[in-house]
This record gives structure tokens, C-alpha cells and sequence, in this order.
């Protein structure tokens, strides 16, 4: 057999290492100095965390002094999802949360505000966040009590949908508030600005880019406005998150973060191309199914499918005996698959079954050509299921 055995379209979820970030791993693995040093051997150290922390920046068009860094994108959600805020040295209370029902759980939770600050904002049955509705929230918010913090992310990670940041942060800023921007997924997939989206802050996570798990990123927008710290210490990064810094993570996150800085357009096209493809002969071969999102601006890499009578968890474990790696939507359950929350919200049946397909830089025609062919052996046994019975 010519092709691998194996084919993984589950880029979403996590992408493979990518050399670059490899090398900055191991090489920094040879370093000894700890990075809070003033010797020669911790100075060394800190140039690396500098370096990435400028790579970081660049893929967001941000300051680097505006970078924290995290042991991943949960720990920046809880460290800036928290009613506490300071400028400069005055405090700042939010009083509310206002989050959009498609967001992930590591936002979704509300970090450190009570369940009950925390309000949902719907999303349209194409997956858009609902701005009027948000809009209206924002109307009636009792600014005596506190300042609202919004959060809404940029591309979902089960849709891909694009979500009208720009129209939110004019909204939010307008009501005096903050807006916070999960930008996990859409990182390295489209060009980024924080100035431009408009963001106070964003989340970033270095394994969606090919870098190593375990490294994570807040950005701000600028230095004079931030959440309470959530992890207190030593002090360090400039005492927003103490702890002695994971040198080996957060370089690999630099070479990471400068690698996808590099051909987003390209590499975008590319693989819009591939799944333009892939979408087109899925239909051909089930043409009931449903593609989530396939009207709306959506990441270039990423589909996400019902079949009427497909469980996800059934689905899922059918392409994988194909050889195939797909998934259920959010890998952020230890490996439970259950109903998505995502196409609750946009409203459809809690029972219907979605499968995620994500593509990425090493994606090829053959792991199209493998997945296609695996998707047809799919449904043509669940209609021949569905005729025996």
C-alpha cells in the first residue's frame, strides 16, 4: 500500500511538533540557568524567553512586553476571567461576564467569576454570535455595580465559523467595557491583529501551532490595565503570573509562533483548496448530510459534518478503524464524546452527531483521497444498517 497507514485530520485539536519547535525545545534543554538569574548562565536563559516572547507578539501583532506567558490557554482564561482588575494602581471591578454559548469550556466556565455574574449570549442558526442580542445585554448592564468583560473567540474550534469581532469590540468599548478573544484556533490560520480586531486581550496556545503542550500565552493590548494575578510568587512575569518559567515549552512556543508567522495566506489557500475538494465529493456521496457553517466565513482548514443517524462517539470510532483521525468536536473532555454544546446553541437537535475535520500544514491530496474513502465506506454501511433494519 503506497499511502500511510494512518491519516491525521485532527489538527484542531492538536497539531504534530513541528521541527522548528523541536530544535528550540532540545536546545534549550541544554540550558542550566534559571531565567530569573543575573549570572551569565541565567542571562542566556532569559534571552530565549525574550526572543519567543518577541516571536509571540509579532504573531499578533502585539508589544512583547504585552505577553504573559502561561502553562497553556486555560491558565491565561482563569488568569484574565476574574472580576478583578487593576489600572495602574487603581482597582477595576467587573461586574459581569458575558460570554457567547459556542465558547470553549476553558472560557465558558466564567474562570474566577460566580456562576451567577456570568450571563450567555446566544449565537444565530449559522453559528454567528448574536450581536443585537449582546447589544441589548450591554443596554440594560448596571454600570454602578462594575464595568461588563466580554468574551468571545475569533473562529470556533468545532465550526471553524469566523466570529464579527471587530463589531463586538466596537460595541463593547462603547458601553465602557473589556473584550476578551480567544484566539486559539484562528492563530496561524489568518493574519492577526490586536489593534485591529480591537481586543484587550487574547488567548493564544502553542500546541494548535505546532509547538509543545504545556505553553500558553495572554496578550494584552497594553501594560497599563490587567487582571489580579492568578498564580502569586516569585514575581515573575512582571508579577502577573510567578512561577519559575517552563524554558524549554515556551521556546519551542517562539519557533512555533515565527513559523506560523510566515505564508498564512498561502499556506490558508492551500488547504481551502483541499477541503473545497473534500467538502464537494462528501455531498456527492451523502447528499442529506449537513456541513455546519458551510454559508459563513469559516478557517480555511476545517469542517464539520452531520450524517442523519451518525453518532458522534459511532462516527468517530468508524473512521479511526479506517485508519482515519477525526474527531467529535472539543478534545478537552479525557476522551468523552458527547453532545455538542455548539450545535445546541446554534440550535439544532442536542442529539445529533458532528464530526470535525481539521487540516493542516502537512495535509496532502492522498490524506484527502484516504479520508474520502473511508467516508464513503462509512455511509455506505450505515445505509446498508439502516435498509437491513
Amino acid at each position: 500500500m503506497s499511502r500511510k497507514a494512518r491519516t491525521y485530520l485532527d489538527w484542531n485539536a492538536t497539531a504534530p511538533i513541528l521541527p522548528v519547535a523541536r530544535e528550540a525545545i532540545l536546545a534549550a534543554l541544554d540550558l542550566v540557568g534559571n531565567p530569573s538569574s543575573v549570572h551569565g548562565e541565567g542571562r542566556a536563559a532569559r534571552t530565549i524567553i525574550e526572543a519567543a516572547r518577541r516571536d509571540v507578539a509579532a504573531l499578533v501583532q502585539a508589544e512583547p512586553a504585552n505577553v504573559v506567558f502561561t502553562s497553556g490557554a486555560t491558565e491565561a482564561a482563569n488568569l484574565v476571567l476574574t472580576p478583578d482588575f487593576r489600572m495602574g494602581r487603581t482597582p477595576l471591578k467587573m461586574s459581569l461576564l458575558y460570554v457567547s454559548a459556542i465558547e470553549h469550556p476553558a472560557v465558558r466556565e466564567g474562570g474566577r467569576f460566580a456562576k451567577g455574574d456570568v450571563s450567555e449570549i446566544p449565537v444565530t442558526s449559522d453559528g454567528v454570535l448574536d450581536v443585537a442580542a449582546l447589544s441589548r445585554a450591554l443596554e440594560v448592564h448596571d454600570r454602578e455595580t462594575g464595568l461588563p468583560l466580554v468574551a468571545v473567540m475569533l473562529a470556533n474550534n468545532e465550526t471553524g465559523i469566523v466570529q464579527p469581532v471587530r463589531d463586538v469590540a466596537e460595541l463593547v468599548h462603547r458601553h465602557g467595557g473589556l473584550l476578551l478573544v480567544d484566539a486559539v484556533q484562528a492563530a496561524g490560520r489568518m493574519k492577526l491583529s490586536i489593534a485591529e480586531l480591537g481586543a484587550d486581550f487574547l488567548i493564544l496556545s502553542a500546541h494548535k501551532l505546532g509547538g509543545p503542550k504545556g505553553a500558553g500565552a495572554l496578550v494584552s493590548r497594553g501594560e497599563v490595565l490587567m487582571p489580579a494575578p492568578l498564580i502569586r510568587g516569585g514575581g515573575q512575569e512582571k508579577g502577573h503570573r510567578s512561577g519559575t518559567e517552563n524554558l524549554p515549552a515556551i521556546a519551542g512556543f517562539g519557533a512555533a509562533a515565527k513559523f506560523a508567522c510566515a505564508d498564512i495566506e498561502m499556506r490558508s489557500e492551500r488547504l481551502e483548496t483541499l477541503r473545497a475538494r473534500m467538502e464537494e465529493r462528501m455531498v456527492e456521496l451523502a447528499p442529506g448530510m449537513t456541513i455546519h457553517g458551510r454559508a459563513q466565513e469559516r478557517l480555511a482548514n476545517t469542517c464539520f459534518f452531520s450524517l442523519p443517524g451518525l453518532k458522534s462517539e459511532t462516527g468517530q470510532i468508524a473512521f479511526d478503524l479506517e485508519g482515519v483521525a477525526i474527531s467529535a468536536g472539543s478534545a478537552c473532555s479525557s476522551g468523552k464524546v458527547g453532545e455538542s454544546h455548539v450545535l445546541t446553541a446554534m440550535g439544532f437537535d442536542a442529539g445529533l452527531g458532528g464530526l470535525r475535520v481539521s487540516l493542516g500544514t502537512d495535509t496532502a491530496e492522498a490524506d484527502i483521497d484516504h479520508f474520502l474513502s473511508a467516508f464513503e465506506r462509512v455511509v455506505s454501511r450505515r445505509r446498508q444498517g439502516v435498509a437491513a433494519a
